[in-house]
């Protein structure tokens, strides 16, 4: 059990499960009230919502790791609430993240 003590359910990481069944759940309601055909886009190759979705997860993940190798996630910013909540450097990766989830979504 100690293999797994490092997995711990934070607030970053039940707002990104939250996210993402939120992410799937509306994807799921457009797919039924506004059916889509496949779209080229920059890559040049038939793309649906799902499969840009998919890009941008793995992109996600991508970033994610990298600035984990990179940067670090050393704290930011210390807010005054209690005792000093910490933000993590790993939200800038998180906002990086989002603006090429954009990017792909509108040009993919």
């Amino acid at each position: 059990m100690e293999s797994i003590a490092w997995m711990a359910w934070t607030l970053p990481t039940a707002i990104f499960f939250a996210l993402l069944a939120s992410t799937l759940g509306v994807m799921t309601w457009l797919a039924a009230v506004y059916p889509e055909a496949e779209r080229v886009g920059v890559l040049r190759i038939p793309t649906t919502r799902g499969d840009r979705l998919f890009i941008s997860l793995v992109l996600a993940a991508v970033i994610h790791l990298v600035w984990i190798g990179l940067v670090g996630t050393d704290p930011i910013l210390t807010l005054p609430i209690g005792e000093g909540v910490e933000i993590s450097s790993l939200w800038l990766a998180t906002l990086i993240s989002l603006l090429s989830a954009v990017a792909i979504f509108r040009t993919v």
